[in-house]
């Protein structure tokens, strides 16, 4: 167990989406260990309470587990309302669930994947701007990461779906940072490369899993960005994969 008190993000209310697996596991687990308490957010509820008992055993107190469909609009609304009840603000806010969609030519996308995921990857980043901004301008140092893609500066063929909502992501993201530059909140994408996660073996059947960092590996790419002392703002930060902590699980 860490001592909560004295890391980087001792005291700080983090929001992280997508948070049971993958690089929002890795990013929670991080985000614990250097003190953050933590709003959990992913849709499977089982799947949060194994994430949460992770928590447990890194700093000894339980996170905060939402359970929600990030397509619902009105729930992410909803959470604004009952985060700024029990808080009173945002410190951190990492959107970084995401859904790839099918593959393929784009004239063989189905129109409903198509809207499911800019439902997933741009609009629900959109609502939870909406719904949460204000708590976040209610911290001394707002930090606002939005997980992204090479995919959305590159024509990739038959990414398409999953292509452009990232572009649209970074458009987004680039224009809401402009929008905060004589504030305190500052707001940035992060593209974490090629990493292990379930995404990418869906991608990509053939490939050998190993070859590529595990999400913890770029954990601290969100944490620098996530911290009060953090500089860059509107920008697409390339994660630096490294190794996991001294001490960590």
């Amino acid at each position: 167990m860490t001592d909560a008190s004295q890391g980087r993000l001792a005291g700080r209310i983090a929001v992280i989406t997508g948070a049971s697996r993958g690089i929002g596991a890795a990013v929670a687990e991080r985000f614990a260990q250097e003190g953050a308490h933590l709003v959990l957010i992913a849709r499977t509820e089982g799947a949060l309470t194994e994430m949460d008992d992770r928590v447990r055993e890194i700093r000894g107190d339980s996170a905060t587990l939402v359970p929600l469909d990030l397509q619902d609009g009105d729930a992410i609304d909803r959470l604004g309302a009952t985060l700024y009840q029990r808080y009173g603000r945002v410190d951190v806010l990492v959107g970084n669930a995401g859904m790839l969609g099918q593959l393929g030519p784009m004239h063989h996308i189905p129109p409903s994947v198509w809207q499911e995921v800019m439902a997933v990857n741009v609009t629900a980043n959109f609502r939870l701007i909406r719904s949460l901004d204000p708590l976040l301008r209610q911290s001394d140092a707002g930090r606002a990461i939005f997980t992204t893609s090479g995919v959305a500066r590159s024509a990739f063929a038959y990414f398409g779906a999953y292509a452009a909502s990232k572009a649209a992501l970074e458009q987004m993201v680039k224009v809401y940072a402009a929008e905060l530059n004589k504030t305190k909140l500052k707001v940035n994408l992060l593209d974490p490369g090629i990493v292990r996660t379930r995404m990418r073996a869906t991608a990509f059947p053939g490939e050998d899993p190993n070859q590529h960092p595990a999400p913890w590996a770029i954990a601290d790419s969100f944490l620098e960005l996530a911290e009060p002392a953090c500089e860059p703002h509107g920008e697409v930060v390339q994660a630096e994969p490294r190794e996991w902590p001294t001490g960590s699980a």
